[in-house]
């Protein structure tokens, strides 16, 4: 008798890694900051918590995975109240720092240290707040990123990363942002999924050690310092990026080290158009006021009326908030949008069938985390 050979069963086949897509248009995002910026100059600032919700809703929105987009549940109600919160908990320490001044200037020039120590700590405590915020605003698939950790342990962890920085003249940096991505991952969750980073210090530094070479020479000779950054920043991206671990799920980035040089030198670009036409404008305006005078051009430029001239000063101070406000304009499409889409060109996302079947979990967190980095200046986007 014989009997028919056992053929094992098919392996189930693995689905190849998904491309991250971006949908969103170009010209739509610039309508967006371009009336934002309006609308800044108009409110003296506060609507930018609603730009930048704004913002980050359409990058969201238009980031898929899966084919799924993303959603940013964030209010700009929530980044005012935050940022007015801070805002009335840091004051007395600026207020104290003051009074100190006022009272002696040698007692001031120690009492810097403590202060500069404390606003180091503090702003590493805002930046962990800030991401929790931003994370639990997130959701995909309708299930919300999470949060957990001490804000203050790891403000602890990275103001001793910072001293070991100072010893070692940075060398350490690649160590340091590897340990401190793995606290943040690893407190980090999908539904119920965990996070976690297994990026190491050592592939960094690999991959970047000619970049500490090059940073002196860039000191002295700036042309090519937006070329070592741009590089650098697409370095620490791909390496980040490809660290990030939710469960079964892997997150991989094929950035190259020059796909970021040419948006810092579009920016930079720009930084000059904008600085020869706010020239010309000040020089403009110099010559419509010392029209309304009654001496000689030369007598007005002379004198200290120039220095002190009302109208001048008001006009200078105009085209200044608008130069600035340009600015954030092509900051904010070059560095945030292009930049987020050239990244995101990048990176492909595998073992997506593990976050198939994830059950929602944590709490929302408030925005006071937020906003301490604004008030600060310390927060991430």
């Amino acid at each position: 008798m014989t009997w028919p050979p056992q053929v094992p069963p098919p392996m189930p086949s693995v689905p190849p890694p998904m491309p991250v897509a971006f949908s969103g248009n170009r010209r739509e995002f610039f309508d967006l900051v371009k009336r934002g910026a309006g609308l800044e100059l108009v409110t003296l600032g506060f609507y930018r918590f609603w730009l930048l919700t704004d913002i980050r809703r359409h990058l969201w929105a238009n980031t898929q995975v899966g084919g799924d987009a993303a959603e940013y549940t964030g209010r700009g109600k929530e980044l005012l109240i935050g940022f007015l919160v801070a805002l009335a908990i840091l004051m007395p320490v600026y207020v104290g720092y003051f009074l100190v001044g006022l009272e002696a200037e040698h007692i001031q020039a120690f009492a810097s240290i403590p202060l500069v120590a404390f606003f180091y700590v503090f702003g590493q405590f805002a930046i962990y707040r800030a991401r929790r915020y931003r994370l639990t605003r997130t959701v995909w698939r309708g299930v919300r990123f999470w949060m957990t950790g001490s804000g203050w342990i790891y403000a602890l962890q990275a103001s001793l990363w910072g001293l070991s920085m100072i010893l070692t003249l940075g060398l350490i940096l690649p160590w340091r942002n590897a340990a401190l991505e793995r606290y943040k991952m690893r407190h980090s969750h999908y539904g119920d999924l965990q996070g976690s980073f297994e990026g190491r210090g050592w592939e960094f530094f690999k991959r970047g050690w000619w970049l500490w070479l090059l940073t002196p020479i860039a000191i002295y000779v700036t042309p090519i310092a937006p070329f070592i950054y741009g590089a650098y920043k697409a370095i620490e991206w791909r390496w980040w990026l490809s660290g990030i671990r939710f469960g079964g799920v892997r997150v991989e980035s094929t950035l190259r080290k020059g796909d970021l040089i040419g948006l810092y030198w579009k920016v930079i670009g720009w930084i000059v158009v904008f600085g020869l036409v706010f020239s010309v404008y000040l020089g403009l305006a110099a010559v419509l006021v010392a029209s309304m005078t009654d001496g000689s051009f030369t007598e007005f430029f002379k004198s200290q009326e120039f220095m002190k001239s009302i109208p001048l000063l008001v006009l200078a101070g105009l085209g200044y908030l608008v130069f600035a406000l340009a600015m954030n304009i092509v900051i904010r499409v070059y560095l945030l949008r292009d930049l987020w889409v050239r990244v995101l060109g990048s990176v492909n996302v595998s073992g997506l069938e593990a976050a198939a079947n994830v059950a929602a979990r944590g709490d929302l967190a408030n925005a006071l985390g937020e906003g301490f980095a604004d008030g600060l200046d310390v927060g991430g986007f």
